[in-house]
């Protein structure tokens, strides 16, 4: 197949919804696609329901040649397969493996990868969880070559947002925007071989851990803005949580709301009244004031929504 003007061949990797939106610029820039390489489908919904990734399914529903292999490292047919392809590029986002080091000498023009952070900070599987956890007010999406240690490749370019008050889905919506457009940008530049390699200062390297569900739970006893920080930071998923009782309660909206005196430890997680304005807990440092949440049985839903046609024990304390 003989390439348009000023168009590169380009093998895709991305799995999560982050990586749908630099596919599409590629495909929306006539760039040729022989393949998008994405994980298996798996079961992602209730009822067991077996759906493909999010750039599985953006790659079905317009016609691009989709791989999900179960593994890519020491797979021969598919490395056969995409050299066969011959890519003058690679591109990685939010693929959910480790590319082998045959994959990343593959196309002449090297391999590239859009991460949800401003390296070296942040490397690994949960940037933006962890920027919110630990209160940045400014993060952003890196391009950088990709090379054998994780997320530690020279970097290309920079795009910069401010983090305010987002929730995790919210600012990985923002900065998926982001690096759609910086990979845009810096496309001529990669097709040329003039873009920039700046190497990153191991020293400031930072590595942001995969989240887990035990990542949601909320520690009362600690300030009510840390607790409103995990909020975001696990909304949507895997979902911040407090326990009544036997009851999970996920907090999905909360915000924090300072007092004049630290509490008695045996206030500590003490509901203090339930309205409109939402339900409100004693923490070890303020109050949290929850504004949306999820009942066991029941979907999310506002606090004073929830409070219309439900009654909330505030004699069992939050923990």
């Amino acid at each position: 197949m003989e390439k348009p003007k000023n168009k590169i061949k380009i093998i895709y990797f991305g799995s999560a919804a982050f990586a749908v939106p630099a596919l599409k610029a590629l495909k929306e820039g006539g760039h040729i696609i022989p393949y998008v390489v994405t994980q298996p489908d798996r079961i992602r919904a209730r009822g067991g329901r077996v759906l493909p990734t999010p750039v599985g399914l953006f790659a079905e529903e317009n016609g691009l040649e989709l791989l999900k292999p179960e593994r890519i490292k020491d797979n021969e047919s598919f490395m056969q397969t995409l050299a066969a392809a011959a890519p003058d590029l690679i591109v990685v986002a939010a693929y959910g493996k480790i590319l082998p080091k045959p994959l990343l000498e593959l196309p002449p023009l090297g391999c590239v990868n859009i991460h949800g952070s401003l390296l070296p900070e942040y490397r690994g599987a949960a940037p933006v969880q962890r920027a919110i956890l630990d209160g940045k007010t400014e993060t952003g999406v890196t391009l950088a070559y990709m090379a054998s240690g994780i997320d530690s490749g020279d970097v290309v370019a920079y795009k910069k947002t401010d983090v305010g008050d987002k929730n995790a889905g919210e600012l990985t919506e923002t900065l998926a925007r982001l690096g759609a457009e910086l990979l845009k940008a810096m496309l001529p530049a990669l097709a040329d071989g003039t873009a920039s390699r700046t190497p990153q200062d191991e020293e400031k390297a930072t590595y942001a851990g995969k989240i887990g569900k035990a990542d949601g739970h909320i520690d009362i006893s600690g300030s009510a803005e840390d607790a409103v920080r995990r909020v975001r930071a696990m909304t949507p998923s895997p979902g911040a949580y407090v326990l009544q009782g036997e009851n999970r309660i996920v907090i999905t909206k909360a915000k924090a709301v300072c007092m004049d005196r630290r509490p008695q430890t045996s206030e500590i997680g003490a509901v203090q009244g339930a309205g409109k304005e939402g339900i409100s807990v004693r923490t070890g440092e303020g109050v949290l004031l929850i504004e949306a949440l999820k009942m066991p049985g029941k979907k999310a839903m506002p606090a004073a929504e929830y409070l219309k046609g439900n009654a909330f024990d505030i004699n069992e304390p939050l923990r």
